[in-house]
């Protein structure tokens, strides 16, 4: 058959490529335009989606038959020809520019930033402020332990009045107050009861070594008559004293007034016993005096224990 149109009538037989013949474009045939069909005059010029013609009113469906590939491999049956697409089906252009994919979030991190791990800065200076805390009250309870030590100390080191009538005083507190308050030595005290002075025994610290011996007899008495006292109060009263290296007591009157516990003349000096010079010591007890003048008397009473010299006697505030 050569190209052209031989009279065909269907549309199947139209050429629709005639009007590239020398003898289609004789016959008539024309290029399409605008929307038109192809080839000769009067043929068929219908729109119709690709695999699908009209037949007697009726829609033709494509071969819906399976088919084997090689090696018995069964394809699945496709889709009819003329088919509707599927609706969940829409092209990209139809929806205009594709949006923009957002970078999965590994979480994490702080404002949930990509491949962000834990928030390490924040923990690591929790653990700064932690640290720091425990330091601090550390060191308070430190301060404040320091603070009840010294104050428990402070009031421990004070001795109560029972406590200094019977222990020897340190020479460099009872110095530095004698300067203060009045002192006496014995050759310039009133004596009674067979009591007399002496030097024959070394080591007294009176002026001249005078001493007052003879005071080892019931009724053997010195008297101090002190005045100056600037206030009425309790002060210490000082008994520089020498035994023969065993203890003594005496009597303590103030004003006329017997103290309730008797005056403690110890061997502190731990002299060998008979040994009077190497006995001398000090001894001192509390007093309440007035303001003016006070008498101060030393005696030998019954049951006391008097084989004792006396050198100096001397007040201190206390």
């Amino acid at each position: 058959m050569t190209p052209g149109n031989n009279g065909a009538s269907t549309p199947e037989d139209d050429d629709p490529f005639g009007y590239l013949y020398a003898d289609g474009q004789a016959n008539g045939a024309q290029p399409p335009s605008g929307g038109g069909g192809y080839g000769y005059p009067g043929s068929v010029n219908r729109v119709r989606p690709v695999g699908e013609r009209q037949y007697g009113g009726q829609q033709a469906a494509a071969p819906t038959a399976q088919y084997q590939q090689p090696y018995g491999q069964t394809v699945p049956q496709q889709q009819a020809y003329g088919a509707q697409p599927n609706a969940a089906y829409q092209a990209p252009e139809s929806f205009g520019a594709p949006p923009t994919q957002q970078p999965p979030s590994y979480g994490g991190g702080r404002g949930g930033g990509r491949g962000r791990g834990p928030n390490t800065k924040g923990l690591l200076i929790g653990a700064i402020a932690v640290v720091a805390a425990v330091v601090i009250g550390i060191s308070v309870a430190m301060m404040n332990g320091n603070g009840d030590t010294k104050t428990g100390d402070q009031a421990g080191s004070t001795p109560s009045a029972s406590q200094s009538a019977s222990s020897s005083p340190s020479p460099s507190s009872s110095a530095s107050d004698a300067a203060e308050l009045p002192k006496i030595d014995a050759k310039a005290l009133l004596l009674g009861g067979g009591a007399t002075t002496a030097s024959d025994i070394d080591g007294a610290k009176a002026d001249g070594g005078v001493y007052v011996t003879g005071f080892n007899a019931v009724g053997a008495t010195l008297t101090w008559n002190v005045s100056g006292i600037a206030k009425s109060g309790g002060y210490r009263l000082y008994v520089n004293y020498g035994v023969p290296g065993k203890d003594a007591t005496a009597t303590l009157t103030i004003n006329g007034t017997a103290q309730s516990r008797p005056l403690n003349l110890s061997n502190f000096a731990k002299a060998p016993e008979g040994n009077y010079e190497k006995g001398w010591t000090e001894t001192w007890a509390s007093v309440q005096l007035n303001k003016g003048t006070n008498t101060i008397k030393i005696s030998c009473e019954q049951g006391d224990q008097c084989d004792v010299n006396f050198d100096q006697l001397y007040l201190v505030n206390g």
